[in-house]
């Protein structure tokens, strides 16, 4: 199928859509994931290799009980975009979760961004990793000036407009994270992770607003209840990098296992049991020999070759 295609004319502000009489639905004349930028000039690449591996760590982890993975959606650093006012305004999650979606575009592409005029569903949980220049804009009002990241004060030209709360004109600047996340997208579940401190924050709507939840400051773990599954702060090792991670957890606080994870457990049970069984067979052999049966007998009972049986009546 080609994608479809529209006759935009765009400013700053608004955009003006070309109609037909009758006029078709929102869906079919506003712009897609097709039409509109998947990169933002402005901000090639990824920061930092951190930012890479976390948001694997967290999409391969995940597993929920009410949701395969063909019915929800993960992505890191992939452009959403949030309204249909200002079609070009978008945010970058580091890592966000959207449910009751197909994990395709219509079920058949893989998605070059997130278009939520054209999804529906906004995303369930988002996860943000704090660098020197995002502290601001990630913790909105809870930002506190006086308390600094071990890499120091932020650079970011944004933070007066940002942590105001407001003060910005929203009909000519977009919203900051924390301000898009709870009031027009309303993320049920918000968690901001500071690496540089080993600090992991969670917040919550409740009533319309971010509350911030309390964390164990010992073993930082928080539950998400509609999901039945929690999020907490793991120290291993993960693509060869020993470190301390975001990671996803059952109720009684077992991490998640990554496939690859799964894979080498099933393949260390399976040779367990494989060793367990031959002990067995060969205590079998032996109980056999003990009880009079000749080395013959007991090879073509228990499917041995001579030279095991003959090593144990040895």
């Amino acid at each position: 199928m080609v994608p479809k295609t529209h006759r935009l004319l765009a400013t700053d502000a608004v955009i003006h859509i070309e109609q037909d009489d009758p006029p078709r639905s929102p869906k079919d004349i506003l712009p897609t994931m097709y039409d509109l930028p998947s990169e933002d000039p402005e901000e090639p690449g990824l920061p930092d290799e951190f930012h890479d591996l976390q948001p694997q760590l967290l999409s391969r982890t995940l597993s929920l009980k009410g949701y395969s993975r063909e019915n929800c959606f993960t992505a890191s650093d992939l452009n959403l975009y949030y309204t249909i006012r200002h079609p070009l305004w978008h945010k970058r999650p580091d890592w966000f979760l959207v449910v009751d979606v197909p994990r395709l575009y219509e079920q058949r592409d893989l998605r070059r961004s997130y278009v939520l005029w054209q999804e529906d569903n906004p995303p369930t949980v988002v996860v943000e990793f704090l660098s020197p220049g995002t502290e601001a804009e990630d913790l909105g009002r809870f930002y506190d000036k006086t308390a600094k990241d071990s890499e120091g004060e932020s650079t970011n030209p944004a933070v007066s407009s940002i942590v105001s709360n407001g003060d910005h004109d929203a009909k000519t600047k977009p919203p900051g994270k924390f301000e898009l996340y709870e009031t027009r997208l309303r993320v049920p579940h918000y968690f901001v992770y500071s690496r540089f401190t080993q600090r992991l924050r969670y917040f919550k709507l409740e009533g319309g607003q971010y509350q911030e939840q309390p964390l164990n400051p010992e073993t930082p773990l928080a539950w998400l209840p509609d999901l039945e599954i929690g999020l907490g702060i793991w120290q291993g090792d993960f693509e060869g990098v020993t470190a301390t991670w975001l990671r996803w957890c059952d109720q009684m606080g077992n991490w998640l296992l990554t496939d690859t994870e799964q894979a080498q457990q099933q393949f260390e049970q399976e040779r367990q049991e494989k060793e367990q069984a031959q002990t067995q067979l060969l205590q079998a052999a032996y109980n056999l020999l003990a009880a009079g049966m000749n080395l013959e007998e007991v090879t073509q009972m228990l499917n041995l070759s001579t030279a095991q049986v003959a090593a144990i009546a040895a």
